[in-house]
């Protein structure tokens, strides 16, 4: 049975969880997914001389995962007091200050978890990379399919950096975010897509 809590919440019209709970729930997916091929791969004989890699790859695996969900509450945390600033009153010019000064401090967070998030989807990225070429045959098409959710979790979770750091005064802090973001999605977004092109063709497609 499938436990849709988290799907329902999204769906409703709270603020969070939002484009970032979600970005790390999907990331969440592609490294369970990875990790069944990890798993139809290890004890097999077939695969005993990758078994220690692949071992290694599914307690990364396994961490990933642990702290996606951890991500999911931090998002919401980071967005909360973001959320709460632009119910502030703003009819005074102090009163404008202030709510400036609390959007101000709260968007480095909003930024630097889905930043997070983005890392964490990359080294999913990485292990998917090993099972599409070394592991299980029978699951290739699985590793495909986790490499690709990870892409659009990473890039999913980017759109949160960039509307976020469009926001911040801090013109350099907002430069390095977006620089950082750029710079996961060029690298690990290729990736991803080798990574598709190498299944689709094993596959047949």
């Amino acid at each position: 049975m499938v436990d849709n809590s988290f799907v329902n919440e999204l769906a409703s019209a709270s603020p969070t969880p939002g484009g970032g709970g979600a970005s790390a729930y999907c990331g969440m997916l592609a490294a369970a997914l990875s990790s069944m091929v990890g798993e139809l791969t290890v004890g097999k004989p077939r695969y005993a001389d990758v078994q220690d890699e692949c071992m290694r790859c599914l307690e990364d695996l396994a961490a990933r995962r642990v702290r996606l969900e951890q991500l999911i509450a931090e998002d919401a945390e980071a967005f909360a007091p973001l959320a709460a600033s632009y119910r502030m009153p703003h009819d005074t010019p102090e009163e404008r200050e202030a709510k400036k000064a609390v959007q101000q401090a709260a968007l480095a967070g909003a930024c630097s978890v889905p930043l997070e998030i983005m890392e964490q989807c990359a080294a999913v990225i990485d292990d998917c990379a090993f099972m599409a070429q070394k592991g299980s045959r029978m699951a290739v098409s699985d590793a495909g399919a986790s490499a690709i959710m990870a892409k659009a979790a990473l890039q999913a979770a980017s759109l949160n950096i960039f509307v976020n750091a469009g926001s911040m005064e801090d013109a350099g802090a907002a430069g390095e975010f977006r620089n950082e973001a750029h710079s996961l999605i060029r690298e690990y977004g290729a990736k991803a897509d080798e990574i598709y092109a190498y299944v689709s063709k094993e596959v047949g497609a």
